[in-house]
């Protein structure tokens, strides 16, 4: 029992932690985007970074531990969360605001967690409706956007990634993988492509500063591409992902707080509205887990 608390308390310092991270690198892709960098720019350096810190790790293993759990599922996890997810988010965020994306990136991998667990994990009737409240909230978030194409679009996108992410997060729990080797496996396939993006896509990187570049490897890559994901695929591990993804609706909140300071940008009061309303839905479904695990 003690261990399980420790492992429960450790699993919510993660999630936090990963909240901050998650916020950090909307902001930050949002601002590059406005300026220089182009979105496979993004993605290589991501990836680079990320590639930096597992390559060393994974050599001295000898790639055992991908091998062990098959080349296919690690291929698919790529495919989900390697490089075609950040691809994806990074498409969005030239359309839409930073705090768009930071609502429903996280508020679509709730739902389609929530969506994808069912059929594995029984649902509480206060947890269905915690989430019901987060779609709630998301919709008026969204409300405020609706007549431009091109948010819309960006929109759209974002809540692709999240079909995405959860697909992702329920094949690790399925497949009993630990974090250290899906998270391996989704970087280093994911640094394969690298060269070819790098030589032939649009590129940004000879106008931006150095600090610029290095910043965004360090935030998209050390940080969001390696430490986010090992976090997430950590309390997937730990709570489930139907409870993982209750850490998501945390990062537009302090998106929106790290999004007016740098950016500019000022959500409406109807968006702040529905930021409430999200966290109160999760809050909601974290204390229906909390009320399950204590019968």
């Amino acid at each position: 029992m003690a261990q399980s608390t420790g492992s429960a308390r450790l699993a919510i310092v993660a999630g936090l932690t990963m909240i901050g991270i998650y916020a950090v690198q909307f902001v930050a892709a949002r601002f590059s985007l406005r300026e220089h960098l182009t979105v496979t720019d993004m993605v290589v350096l991501r990836f680079a970074g990320a590639g930096a810190a597992f390559l060393p790790l994974v050599w001295r293993s000898g790639f055992a531990r991908i091998r062990a759990s098959g080349w296919r599922r690690a291929l698919a996890l790529a495919a989900l969360a390697g490089l075609p997810y950040p691809l994806i988010i990074n498409w969005g965020l030239t359309y839409a605001p930073a705090v768009h994306g930071a609502a429903l990136c996280p508020a679509s991998i709730v739902v389609f967690s929530f969506l994808l667990s069912i059929f594995q994990e029984r649902a509480s009737h206060q947890r269905t409706i915690g989430v019901a409240t987060i779609i709630v909230g998301l919709l008026l978030f969204i409300a405020p956007a609706r007549g431009s194409n091109e948010v819309l679009l960006g929109d759209l996108l974002f809540v692709g990634s999240g079909l995405m992410f959860s697909a992702y997060a329920t094949l690790v729990r399925q497949w009993r993988i630990d974090p250290f080797t899906a998270t391996a496996a989704v970087v280093l396939l994911s640094c394969l492509p690298l060269p070819f993006l790098a030589l032939f896509a649009p590129s940004g990187l000879h106008a931006a500063a150095s600090a610029e570049i290095v910043g965004q490897v360090i935030i998209q890559g050390l940080l969001a591409g390696a430490a986010a994901m090992f976090l997430y695929t950590y309390i997937v591990g730990q709570l489930g992902s139907q409870a993982a993804s209750l850490f998501m609706p945390g990062v537009p909140i302090a998106t929106v707080v790290v999004g007016m300071v740098v950016l500019g940008e000022t959500p409406t009061p109807i968006q702040f509205a529905a930021v409430a309303i999200m966290a109160a839905g999760m809050g909601f479904s974290a204390m229906a887990r909390r009320a399950a695990r204590a019968v």
